[in-house]
């Protein structure tokens, strides 16, 4: 990385990996914004990383105009790093899906993204760097027996990073898209005592997201994909 970056903003945060990224970025020195549609929730977090936080529905043009200028001044400048981690999942028999809740997933998913990151690169091409995070799963690569919604909006957001990819690259803006296949280890989903190494470690996947940060722009990623050694793909 030729110019460190000190400012990064974390849009769609919950006690899994949003945290964990939270505070590895802190820890490198980057001051932090959070952003959720429930930031009560998000306090002690806050606390510990020394993070400023603001409510935001990313799927509203207005709040992530407004998010973006509060972090603005409440970061010192503009967010030199910005990830977006909001998702939606609907499931069910796809011939009796909610289409309410179909379009509220593929606006979470995927227009959300779009508006952040729309956001993100006006603001990055007038500076001439900066990076755009984009968090997948193992739906944007394939689509599940009655999870076609989820599948739907992380197709739609892996479109749109690698799209963002050829275009922002050679402005300085560093695009890139995280496959997370498989699940994730947290206190709600603890790691079966006959599966070890089964589910992915929160901490280990942010690390992998400051490797993304830390890659010189001669041999830049644009995709990675993560997943238990154990796992089968």
């Amino acid at each position: 990385m030729r110019d460190r970056y000190g400012r990064a903003l974390i849009v769609g945060v919950g006690e899994g990996l949003s945290a964990a990224l939270a505070r590895l970025l802190a820890r490198a020195g980057m001051k932090i914004g959070l952003a959720s549609r429930s930031v009560e929730k998000l306090g002690p977090l806050a606390a510990e990383t020394g993070a400023v936080t603001q409510r935001c529905d990313a799927t509203s043009r207005a709040e992530v105009e407004s998010l973006f200028a509060a972090m603005d001044q409440a970061l010192g400048g503009p967010p030199e790093v910005v990830i977006y981690n909001a998702s939606y999942r609907v499931r069910g028999p796809f011939v009796g899906l909610d289409p309410v809740e179909v379009e509220r997933a593929l606006a979470v998913s995927a227009f959300g993204g779009f508006l952040v990151a729309q956001a993100a690169a006006q603001r990055m091409v007038r500076a001439g760097k900066g990076a755009i995070l984009f968090t997948g799963a193992s739906a944007s690569v394939k689509g599940y027996a009655q999870s076609a919604p989820f599948a739907m909006g992380k197709f739609a957001l892996r479109g749109l990073a690698q799209s963002l990819a050829r275009e922002l690259h050679p402005q300085g803006i560093h695009v890139a898209h995280v496959v997370i296949d498989g699940g994730i280890r947290s206190a709600r989903r603890p790691e079966p005592a006959d599966a070890p190494d089964s589910l992915l470690d929160p901490a280990a996947i942010a690390r992998s997201y400051l490797d993304l940060l830390n890659q010189d722009r001669s041999a830049w990623a644009w995709e990675i994909e993560l997943r238990p050694w154990v796992e089968r793909f």
